[in-house]
């Protein structure tokens, strides 16, 4: 049976690669070769980026009203292939069908947004600042932007990167991982199919080096990641020392606090499916629990709910949680499970023999919950990514929120509890870049701007929002007078005078 292989999107065609270095691309639930993807060459590399600077020349004349349109035609190509996007990601990457097709929601609103692009891009101004003088500024596209996307939201990640970078005038290339890339292309074809001219999205694979010919090139002005801390550390730092934009959403350790006053049945339900959900494999998953004064009494009753969860592969709608993403993903989780019992972590739940009836070759990590958990154990410190849940204790509100900002991650926090007062001061105090009062995964909607901190996030402006506007844009700021038919200019003070 032949294998398909999955081809780059250069100046609107679809181009097998050249390369000598093809990967099979995994299902996760059965081991079986769905496809292979190569690692582009540097000249094909370098070929898109040149593409796309030339397709740039043309299109960031492009009227805006006419991007708003080419957005509004891919959110409803993106809501008509909803299923087909959906059924990718489960084949490559694992998670269940209905978390899919939810990632495919997230990455629609992103869309969404993008089609306001004509208020979204608006300049300000000033009348008569000095004498007969207006200031106004104006918000110009950069040229060629980059993206390099994790494997663990191979729609949603892309969409929060070149929809808006597009709209506001850029050229993109879009390097998807590697691990689970056709879901990313044949949402890149949809956009074509929307109208976005040959040469403004192009696509192309691989690895380390096709990610650092992204940071290097001469062409490509800014650069977006969306990953781990070790890759998205590199990528800031060499984009960085090439004189590029670069944001960097990294790594996280997210931490949930549980107040005695919240509702012990919906903050549990929030709870599993925050930690659990996509077999953990999310940036803001809720790995920690931190449970305030007798809510400890409720660590029992976690641990026999998370038991009670289903595993099973992405196409079984009734499963709560699928594989993870590979043997080597399993393997990891498995060595950092094993070290939190030799640490001295209570091991509750053990998913660490997860076996699934007719998928005994899937990389399955069950429902894995520990107790006992204290700051120097390697569950602790490094990120897990995988379906496992940590519960600490605390014996007042102070104490957790202590934990929260000692750990070295910002990216999400959030708290159950029916008192304003203890969500007012959870607001002001906790130091993470996104919030969520009785909600578990407080990932914004897209015209919030993403906002992780501290070592959760390189770069001043993130993905969606405001922010992403700022950050594929160069504001220019234009000081104007006119004069009069006849008007000796020379006879006029041209130095801008606020007296």
């Amino acid at each position: 049976m032949t294998v398909r292989r999955v081809p780059m999107l250069i100046n609107g065609q679809l181009v097998e690669s050249n390369s000598g270095q093809w990967i099979d691309v995994l299902n996760p639930a059965t081991q079986e070769v769905v496809a292979q993807v190569p690692f582009a060459t540097l000249d094909e590399v370098d070929a898109a980026i040149e593409n796309c600077h030339q397709a740039f020349q043309s299109w960031k004349k492009v009227p805006m009203g006419q991007r708003m349109r080419i957005m509004l035609k891919l959110q409803q190509l993106i809501r008509d292939n909803t299923d087909k996007l959906a059924q990718l990601i489960t084949l490559e990457h694992g998670k269940t069908l209905p978390d899919a097709e939810g990632e495919v929601a997230r990455g629609l609103e992103v869309v969404e947004h993008a089609c306001s692009i004509t208020s979204l891009q608006l300049g300000e101004m000033a009348n008569n600042v000095a004498g007969n003088i207006d200031v106004y500024t104006i918000n110009k596209p950069l040229g060629v932007g980059a993206g390099i996307t994790a494997f663990n939201f191979p729609v949603m990640l892309p969409c929060f990167m070149f929809p808006l970078a597009l709209a506001t005038g850029n050229t993109f290339v879009l390097k998807p991982s590697e691990q689970d890339p056709s879901a990313s292309l044949l949402l890149a074809q949809l956009a074509l199919e929307a109208g976005i001219p040959p040469g403004v999205l192009n696509v192309v694979h691989g690895g380390p080096e096709v990610a650092n010919r992204l940071c290097e090139h001469p062409l490509i002005k800014a650069v977006s990641f969306i990953g781990s801390t070790n890759v998205g550390t590199q990528v800031y730092q060499r984009a960085s020392a090439n004189n590029k934009r670069a944001q960097c959403m990294m790594g996280a350790k997210n931490h949930c606090i549980v107040m005695p006053d919240c509702d012990k049945d919906q903050a549990i339900n929030n709870i599993l499916g925050a930690a659990y959900g996509a077999a953990g494999q999310r940036c803001m998953a809720n790995s920690v629990v931190i449970l305030v004064g007798e809510t400890r009494q409720w660590i029992d009753e976690i641990a026999q709910r998370s038991h009670e969860m289903k595993v099973g592969p992405g196409t079984d709608r009734t499963a709560d949680l699928g594989p993870v993403i590979t043997p080597q993903a399993k393997q990891r989780i498995i060595k950092l499970i094993n070290s939190g019992v030799e640490q001295g972590a209570n091991l509750m739940v053990d998913g660490r023999d997860c076996v699934v009836k007719g998928y005994e070759e899937g990389n399955f990590v069950g429902p894995t919950m520990f107790s006992g958990v204290t700051t120097g154990m390697d569950i602790y410190t490094q990120e897990i990514f995988g379906p496992a849940l940590l519960i600490m204790e605390a014996d007042s509100f102070e104490q957790a929120v202590d934990l929260i900002n000692a750990n070295p991650n910002g990216n999400g926090a959030s708290i159950f509890t029916n008192s304003g007062y203890y969500a007012q001061r959870f607001e002001n105090e906790a130091d993470a870049g996104q919030l969520g009062i009785n909600i578990p995964i407080p990932v914004p909607v897209a015209y919030f701007s993403f906002t992780g901190s501290r070592g959760s996030k390189l770069g001043d402006l993130g993905p969606n929002g405001k922010q992403a506007i700022a950050f594929w844009t160069q504001t220019k700021t234009v000081s104007a007078r006119w004069f009069a038919p006849g008007q000796d200019a020379g006879a006029v003070n041209t130095t801008i005078s606020m007296k």
